[in-house]
């Protein structure tokens, strides 16, 4: 087998000396992915995907939760896009993981309700260590929908499963209502990014790691 039948990664380290960023790449024979965090942002972004309305979720992603974003993506879209979206997920949770370090200091826990329009979500994120997705509440047929001709709603479920997963977070997404297929997708992502906000911020009466366990 060859090397590029392999992901492979690189990621920034020594987070003390530059604050909480990361910056992570991965190739495969379907993709290539390059993502750049920093977590004490303002929300300023670079996203290229490749794919239009994924780049439009992730601009609203940066910009709502303050965290800076660079995203470079290429990959295999003239056979789907679902590649290029879920490994750039990957890359992205990655990233968060590493750059919040051993999560010293943190809020650990983070909740948004976000309405657009007629669409309402909600969700509840916490820096747990331990990657878990709940996502309930889309109507039938949301799941079909090409939303911008290219993006289809299934993806949103399984691009906040792959960022969960790898970020090592643990997220509970509800739509509330909604009736536009945009409207709902974009409420999801921007109710995680005000809930990410809160979680991955620094609280300032916390000194140490906030969990029992001393460790997440």
């Amino acid at each position: 087998m060859s090397t590029t039948d392999q992901p492979t990664e690189t990621t920034a380290r020594d987070g003390a000396a530059r604050g909480r960023t990361a910056r992570v790449e991965r190739k495969t024979n379907e993709s290539q992915i390059a993502v750049e965090v920093s977590l004490d942002g303002t929300g300023e972004n670079q996203i290229s995907t490749t794919v239009p309305f994924y780049d439009h979720m992730l601009t609203a992603l940066s910009k709502h939760s303050l965290i800076d974003l660079k995203v470079e993506a290429t990959g295999d879209t003239q056979i789907d896009v679902h590649h290029v979206v879920e490994d750039t997920a990957i890359v992205i949770g990655e990233a968060i993981k590493e750059a919040l370090g051993d999560k010293r200091g943190i809020r650990r826990f983070g909740e948004a309700s976000v309405p657009l329009d007629e669409a309402l979500a909600r969700a509840v994120v916490d820096v747990s260590g331990r990657p878990y997705c709940v996502h309930v509440g889309e109507p039938e047929g949301q799941q079909y929908h090409l939303i911008g001709g290219h993006f289809t709603g299934s993806m949103v479920q399984h691009v906040f499963e792959s960022l969960t997963f790898h970020a090592e977070i643990c997220l509970h997404m509800e739509l509330v209502r909604g009736r536009d297929p945009h409207h709902i997708a974009e409420a999801q992502f921007k109710a995680l990014a005000r809930a990410l906000r809160s979680a991955v911020e620094p609280d300032p009466r916390v000194t140490g790691v906030p969990s029992t366990k001393g460790a997440l």
